[in-house]
């Protein structure tokens, strides 16, 4: 992972590979070409106060992304300037925003991969700005290649590296906050990124067993309390609808228990995932060309595991406990069939009428075990819906609730943390289509609206009085386009830092 520093040096006389700066584009009260933004006053100097011509010349607007490298001027030990656009600049009187330096940060990473060292001069007006350029830094220079040949493996994409070291200039290494922004991002970053790595690694190496195995590993190192239900425990606990949802598979389901405790903490915050380590439709099979990246369907339970362990490593006074529900769902001669009716662990039954509306199912159990515990809240966390994508786009993910207050403090939660997301509504009118002649419900409901169809299937499965949110990541949670800004190709890690960010709300008191 690139390494990070906080740095007050002179640009000019910095050994690096590059020198990165930000470039907004012209303002509505004056059109025109790109303007340099704060934090790179001594390279416009270097350039005779004309860099922006020069940029304008090369082509640059100073939209969001965009990326211009050009020569450094005469007497800069490092080589290369790269201008990155922060898109609109912000009003007067008033910074860039942490999306805007992240993104940005992200996209600047991104782009120099293969570089040894880079210093960041972007605008750092605070701790929280250090910690938003952070952030972009080591999320945008992420890269997967566990299973490329040794050459490629070493190299990353594109036979290059990811960026090595980033000094961030104008940081300050000796201010605490300085220091304490960064070692956030930096622990954040580190847990998002993992969750990236479970979601790309393909479903024959990362069955629930496995993904148990190292959420097993990161507790221990972590001072986490791990428990572990296997097949014959959810026998046993009556967990009829992760075992009814696993029964098709060679790979038995699990469901993972880590706890958090602060010896300091006044709330309790329960996170709930979705692990569908490989989701075929079961029975009702999917069909041609929506199979090939179903290996992202354990999106949420990744975000849950990396927001606990995240949580742990920044201390937080809250109590955080992160149930995971996996499994594997596939057809074979014993998995369940449309028709099938579970008993669930709350003890209703279910009347499966589509065996691809599996990750309720699986929730369903895991809400349930999380309501015995009476937490002060629960959040879960899934790939559900395709209803949702539709609604929301690839891009931003919707939030449901039993409480609207609640349901404003997640949504706070995520524009907080630069996750785009989108309150739902949960229509009373659309229970009714879930009624079964043969069970307690239906797994499914009206097809207009299914994603909250879906969430109001979930709530049956919440304890009374338990204030809950549900999130659909099914839009963001996999990235099938090209990168941007920090976001890479493949699994993205959608969710984990506005988990953190509430599980940070929780520990100042601020959950409802």
């Amino acid at each position: 992972m690139t390494a990070l520093t906080l740095s007050t040096a002179a640009v000019a006389g910095l050994r690096a590979d590059a020198i990165v700066i930000g470039v907004a584009k012209g303002s509505a009260s004056k059109p025109g070409g790109p303007v340099v933004a704060p934090g790179a006053e001594a390279v416009v100097q270097a350039y005779d106060g004309n860099l922006a011509g020069v940029l304008e010349t090369l082509g640059a607007s100073g939209a969001e992304g965009e990326v211009t490298k050009l020569p450094a001027p005469a007497g800069f030990k490092a080589p290369l300037v790269l201008a990155v656009g922060l898109g609109a600049q912000p009003q007067k009187d008033s910074g860039y925003d942490a999306e805007a330096l992240r993104r940005a940060a992200g996209a600047a990473a991104r782009a120099l991969s293969g570089t040894k060292k880079a210093a960041f001069a972007l605008p750092l007006t605070d701790p929280a700005d250090a910690g938003a350029v952070a952030e972009g830094v080591l999320l945008g220079a992420y890269s997967f290649d566990a299973y490329k040949d040794q050459g490629d493996a070493k190299n990353g994409k594109n036979g290059k590296a990811p960026l090595a070291e980033a000094a961030l200039l104008g940081g300050k290494p000796r201010d605490k906050a300085y220091k304490a922004a960064v070692e956030r991002a930096v622990a954040v970053s580190e847990e998002l990124n993992r969750a990236r790595d479970l979601i790309n690694t393909p479903p024959n190496d990362l069955n629930p067993e496995a993904f148990a195995a190292v959420a097993q590993a990161a507790a221990k190192e972590h001072g986490i309390k791990v428990q572990v239900l296997d097949e014959k425990a959810l026998v046993k606990g009556g967990y009829g609808g992760i075992l009814g949802v696993g029964a098709g598979s060679a790979s038995g389901p699990r469901l993972v228990k880590l706890s958090y405790t602060s010896s300091k903490a006044k709330k309790h915050l329960a996170l709930v995932g979705k692990g569908i380590t490989y989701d075929s439709g079961g029975i009702s099979l999917k069909p041609a060309g929506h199979n090939e990246t179903m290996k992202c369907d354990m999106s949420g339970a990744a975000a849950v595991f990396a927001a606990v362990v995240a949580a742990a490593r920044l201390g937080l006074e809250v109590n955080v406990t992160g149930w995971l529900a996996l499994a594997e769902n596939m057809p074979s001669g014993s998995a369940t069939r449309p028709g099938d009716v579970l008993r669930m662990y709350s003890g209703k039954t279910v009347e499966v009428l589509n065996t691809d509306a599996e990750g309720r199912l699986v929730l369903a159990d895991a809400l349930w075990a999380a309501s015995q515990e009476k937490p002060d809240a629960i959040v879960d966390v899934a790939t559900l819906t395709g209803a949702m994508v539709l609604a929301l786009g690839s891009r931003t993910f919707g939030i449901m609730a039993n409480d609207d207050d609640f349901r404003a403090v997640v949504r706070e939660a995520a524009e907080e943390a630069g996750e785009p997301a989108w309150p739902m509504p949960l229509p009373e009118h659309l229970r009714k289509g879930m009624e079964s002649s043969t069970a307690d419900i239906a797994n499914m409901g009206e097809r207009m609206g299914g994603g909250l169809v879906a969430g109001l299937f979930l709530r049956e499965f919440v304890g009374e009085g338990i204030t809950w949110a549900h999130l659909d990541i099914a839009g963001p949670a996999f990235n099938e386009g090209g990168p941007f800004g920090y976001t890479p190709k493949g699994g993205t890690g959608s969710a984990v830092r506005t988990l953190v960010r509430l599980a940070e709300r929780a520990a100042a008191g601020e959950l409802s």
